[in-house]
């Protein structure tokens, strides 16, 4: 743990420029996979079973296979926040005089912290010891190195190494054809669920493959190259329209490959398509981020987002043991008899329960960031 006195926007104690636009981006990210913990979309799926509600809701739920919906956006989000946190944190050590092999142990141990707590996660979720990489943090430790490696490079040598591992993703699919895993696109069938019987002994249920390491290294890649643009000294203005223009691209491309019949685009086993298309979106929304609060300054609520974002990790272990584990009961204990006196339905008490739990788990965020504790992997 790290007791340090940063503040939301402007220099870090190192001097440090901050762009407001990760903070909020990190923050919000931690609020919908808090809220997720807290089973507020199971909640309001129960609410409203169908009709418009209910397919608004579903948007906060993964797609089943072939398919986009915005929950399918938040992975990406992460990968690409990272990467352009890691450019960031790189660019100005350098500028200090530390070395890239310097930061490597730095970069190297965290990465070996991420992927513990993301193996951990998963025997926490079991209720006993097992071995599972699906996790996002154990996701993230791999594409955290696959970025640091090539982070000196130019632009382009990024930018071609980022298509590069969606090629290879797309040689895998199709060229390694085992029997029982020879459908490239066909759920549990297909060359990830294969590699996972190689190196876990099982398939995931719900169809996440290990594998997925090296086409969502691209988002951590174009992260990179986010971060890169954005602390460089070009305009705002061209900053904006860079980002934005890459969003188009990489949509054009994702949609054109799904629409095509080439590659569907499928989240679970994240195929080249899915990796574009959900590119291009973080890359619109980090633009418009960008431009509310760095540029234009309008941010007087983005301190909601910024105190959670600053202990992302410590928030995002938090609820994913002591939180789904403990606090989503207790909380329930309570708001349940309160609002059971006033005759409220179990599916009304259940979204009442699970806002109270998101607001304390925000309010722990809050009370870390007054104290200025900040925790560190």
């Amino acid at each position: 743990m790290q007791t340090i006195g940063k503040t939301a926007a402007g220099l870090s104690p190192t001097g440090q420029k901050r762009l407001l636009s990760l903070d909020v981006m990190r923050g919000l990210i931690m609020i919908l996979l808090a809220a997720e913990s807290c089973h507020l979309y199971v909640s309001l799926d129960h609410s409203f079973p169908s009709g418009v509600s209910n397919n608004i809701v579903q948007q906060f739920f993964h797609h089943p296979w072939h398919g986009l919906r915005f929950w399918d956006l938040v992975q990406p989000a992460f990968m690409t926040m990272a990467g352009a946190a890691l450019y960031i944190s790189w660019y100005f050590k350098s500028l200090k005089g530390i070395s890239w092999e310097q930061n490597f142990k730095h970069v190297a141990i965290r990465c070996f912290k991420l992927f513990i707590c993301g193996t951990a996660l998963h025997c926490v979720y079991a209720g006993e010891m097992v071995w599972e990489l699906w996790n996002v943090l154990t996701q993230l430790a791999f594409t955290t190195l696959i970025a640091y490696f090539i982070i000196r490079k130019s632009s382009l040598f990024q930018l071609l190494v980022s298509i590069l591992l969606l090629l290879v993703t797309e040689a895998l699919y199709r060229l390694v054809l085992k029997p029982g895993y020879d459908q490239p696109f066909t759920e549990f069938h297909n060359f990830g669920a294969w590699f996972d019987t190689i190196i876990m002994g099982k398939i995931n249920s719900d169809g996440w493959v290990a594998i997925n390491i090296i086409p969502t290294a691209a988002h951590t890649i174009w992260g990179v190259l986010a971060g890169k643009l954005l602390v460089g000294d070009k305009p705002a203005s061209l900053k904006i329209k860079t980002l934005l223009l890459a969003a188009v691209i990489a949509l054009a491309a994702g949609y054109t490959l799904d629409l095509a019949g080439v590659t569907p685009i499928i989240k679970r086993i994240s195929t080249s398509s899915f990796a574009l298309v959900s590119g291009g979106y973080v890359l619109a929304i980090l633009a418009i981020l960008y431009y509310v609060t760095d540029v234009k300054g309008w941010n007087k609520y983005a301190w909601i987002c910024t105190v959670v974002g600053m202990n992302a990790i410590f928030i995002y272990l938090f609820f994913e043991t002591v939180g789904v584990q403990w606090v989503n009961g207790t909380v329930a204990i309570f708001t349940n008899g309160f609002t059971g006196l006033f005759g409220m339905g179990a599916t009304t008490q259940a979204v009442i329960a699970s806002l109270v739990t998101l607001f304390l788990e925000w309010c722990l965020c809050y009370w870390l960031y007054k104290k200025k504790i900040f925790f560190k992997l």
